[in-house]
């Protein structure tokens, strides 16, 4: 090959890459609604993205290029999911355990609803009523809700109803017909109504009466003040582990907790960040050698009401930490 020819297909892999990268981030939204883990969804679009560069010359423009790699993606999605799995959070799986009666008891990363940064997956949009629904629809809750659908049922409902296709693009896209998306979508919203997911504050909500809620949050835990935290819990707030399959329900269960099996958390330090949607706080706790603060969780926050209505903590900081660009230690 010539250095002029040699130029000229750099110039237009260059020209494809860009064109393909311009819809990685609103893809892996996407995909993880689908799949519910951000590191099966950057899999699945960085499978996505090859076929799409591997078959981009038969690419022949009859549908939008956007239209293109949906196709491809929820392919790729639609075959991770063949197994049937589904990940789902603690109360998905048993009720509340009371306190008295806790054990840890963990299960593999494969068996738990995963969260993701809000960057990882939310398209920079103009429309505030369109980040309003992308932001709600990564909640944990929802997406949990999600993991209820059959594979085909869960695509049909994130494209109609998160992101607004028409029933005839859905058809085309899963080579079907429309009676049979419009079918799908009401079987999908009837299983997502027997368990409607809580309409949690998301972080784009959040009025100076939830910040100074937080603030007071923060104070709380760090003062390991469980009268002032109970405070700011609803009567059934839920409190969840990962990997632990243990859940506990309810301010009185979760502070007995948190002042027995979870007592090496006092004096720990938090650090605020943004999750699913919604408020977190990376979580360290003291080291053992009394130099500074270590990585234990990542907690999302849920608000409902004006109270905090579930504690999410995420023990696996190997994993979560360096996906949100967290520090690995805190200085004393």
């Amino acid at each position: 090959m010539s250095d002029a020819a040699a130029t000229t297909a750099d110039v237009r892999k260059g020209e494809v890459d860009a064109r393909l990268e311009q819809h990685r981030t609103e893809l892996t939204g996407y995909c993880y609604r689908m799949l519910g883990s951000p590191f099966e969804a950057e899999d699945a679009v960085q499978d996505t993205m090859v076929r799409a560069w591997k078959s981009f010359e038969t690419f022949e423009g009859r549908s939008s290029l956007r239209s293109w790699l949906y196709r491809i993606a929820t392919n790729v999605c639609l075959d991770m999911l063949s197994a049937g799995n589904r990940r789902a959070r603690p109360m998905d799986l048993s009720g509340p355990t009371p306190v008295a009666q806790a054990q840890l008891t963990p299960l593999p990363e494969t068996a738990w609803l995963e969260p993701v940064p809000d960057g990882r997956v939310l398209p920079s949009v103009t429309d505030p009523a369109e980040a309003a629904v992308s932001r709600e629809t990564i909640r944990l809750a929802f997406v949990s809700a999600l993991q209820h659908l059959a594979p085909k049922q869960r695509a049909v409902l994130i494209l109609r109803e998160v992101l607004s296709w028409k029933a005839s693009e859905v058809a085309e896209l899963l080579d079907t017909s429309v009676a049979s998306v419009n079918s799908a979508l009401q079987r999908a919203r009837a299983t997502i109504a027997e368990s409607e997911p809580a309409a949690t504050e998301t972080a784009s909500e959040l009025d100076e009466e939830h910040q100074r809620l937080l603030e007071r949050y923060v104070v709380a835990f760090e003062g390991y003040d469980m009268k002032a935290l109970t405070e700011l819990l609803h009567d059934d707030a839920k409190f969840t582990m990962p990997p632990f399959d243990l859940w506990l329900q309810g301010h009185d269960d979760i502070t007995g907790f948190m002042l027995t099996i979870g007592a090496g958390c006092r004096g720990s330090r938090l650090v605020p960040t943004v999750a699913n949607g919604t408020p977190a706080f990376a979580h360290y706790k003291p080291a053992e050698s009394g130099d500074g603060f270590v990585p234990w969780a990542l907690q999302i926050i849920e608000i409902e009401d004006g109270k905090i209505s579930a504690l999410n903590c995420f023990l696996d900081t190997a994993r979560w930490f360096p996906l949100f660009d967290l520090p690995e230690t805190l200085a004393a």
